[in-house]
């Protein structure tokens, strides 16, 4: 893994750097360090329009082969665009699951005319999707999903029935990638489809979940005979498992780059409240904070490493570690942070839940070990399929 990057990589640095700080400006001032986790709920249609912003910018889909639209950029300046969008406090990327989840998954796996008739609106920031994996009894056991999709004779349309729930951005979102069961009576991962639907149609419901932190970025969806096309199937009908696990190897991907951009800026605020407060004159307090900073760049030089794999969303080794050390690590930056700001820690800037952004860190890292795979079930994942250790017993 080459750690250096070139002369040509450092021009690409400064267009990125020169484009964004001319352009998060008037409009957009206002969404600088907006956006994060704890803060989604924050500017919403004044970041859908960045999103726009950021495309007339050809600055959306960086990574996409210039085929489909995007610059064909390197790992390398992939990583630059999102350190420097970090260093420039870009807000929190609505497009995100569009971008990095389902047009990589369409440009891997999907026919031409799906490719054609779905990513141009990602591309230009124009539509919106939410993931539909989780389910009430179907969380970290993905394959143990209930929601079915029934084809019709006659039409060749999908009829699709269930619930899906922790979809986020689901009240934004304009389609939902949906895993449903094709083939009656099918358990595990067999008889899985992988469906496109769009969300604004008489058969699906968005009811909002709140959370502590008093917003709702998550949500459940309900689907009562929701309507799918044939064409908008990905994959054969029961080849939902193989399309899923691609699109989960693509969210420890390119992904993640982003997401780290926003650990940085909760641990550059962590920084200067230590230094207004006094904070950082304890000795104890001063070694965490370099211990996070090492653990941010552990995470980067991994992320990087993982990122020299294939196209398809298959999974390195060093991708099974990258949940469990990325949620660990950021629950106990939530424990620093409340520790920095001690008492102030427990105030509140006024009714309904007005958090500040490291008290919503600190509540909204709560989940992290929990959602997208517990860390007990993340040990299981890197035991069974990384060390290739026996599989834990089922009941």
């Amino acid at each position: 893994m080459n750690l250096r990057f070139s002369e040509a990589d450092e021009q690409f640095r400064s267009e990125v750097a020169a484009w964004l700080e001319a352009n998060l400006s008037g409009e957009f001032a206002q969404l600088r360090h907006r956006g994060g986790p704890g803060d989604e709920h924050s500017f919403v249609e004044e970041r859908k329009a960045w999103e726009q912003k950021l495309a007339r910018g050809g600055w959306t889909c960086i990574g996409w082969p210039t085929e489909h639209g995007g610059r064909a950029a390197s790992i390398e300046q992939q990583v630059i665009f999102n350190e420097e969008y970090a260093r420039a406090g870009g807000p929190g990327r609505i497009g995100h699951i569009g971008e990095t989840l389902m047009g990589p998954t369409l440009i891997a796996y999907g026919s031409a005319e799906q490719q054609a008739r779905y990513l141009p609106g990602i591309r230009e920031g124009r539509d919106f999707w939410c993931q539909g994996y989780s389910e009430p009894a179907a969380g970290s056991d993905l394959a143990n999903v209930k929601t079915r999709a029934e084809q019709d004779s006659q039409s060749g349309q999908w009829r699709i029935n269930g619930q899906k729930v922790w979809t986020s951005w689901a009240t934004e979102s304009d389609f939902c990638f949906v895993v449903a069961r094709t083939l009656a009576g099918s358990v595990g991962h067999k008889g899985l489809g992988f469906f496109m639907v769009k969300l604004d149609q008489p058969g699906v419901s968005v009811r909002p979940i709140e959370q502590l932190t008093g917003s709702a970025e998550f949500n459940e969806v309900f689907f009562d005979d929701a309507v799918c096309e044939a064409a908008d199937l990905v994959g054969g009908p029961e080849q939902g498992w193989q399309v899923a696990m691609a699109l989960l190897g693509f969210e420890r991907g390119v992904s993640t780059l982003g997401q780290q951009m926003l650990f940085q800026n909760e641990l550059d605020e962590i920084v200067s409240a230590a230094k207004a407060n006094g904070a950082d004159r304890d000795a104890s307090i001063r070694q965490r904070i370099a211990d996070a900073h090492i653990g941010l760049r552990i995470m980067r030089y991994n992320s990087m490493r993982m990122l020299a794999g294939g196209d398809d969303g298959s999974l390195s080794k060093e991708a099974m570690i990258y949940k469990l050390y990325w949620s660990s690590w950021h629950r106990n930056l939530g424990n620093l942070a409340m520790d920095v700001l001690g008492a102030e820690a427990q105030l509140l800037a006024g009714e309904d839940y007005q958090l500040s952004r490291l008290q919503g860190l600190f509540l909204y890292s709560r989940a992290d070990t929990i959602y997208g795979g517990t860390n007990q079930i993340q040990r299981n994942l890197i035991a069974e399929r990384a060390l290739g250790m026996p599989r834990e017993p089922r009941g």
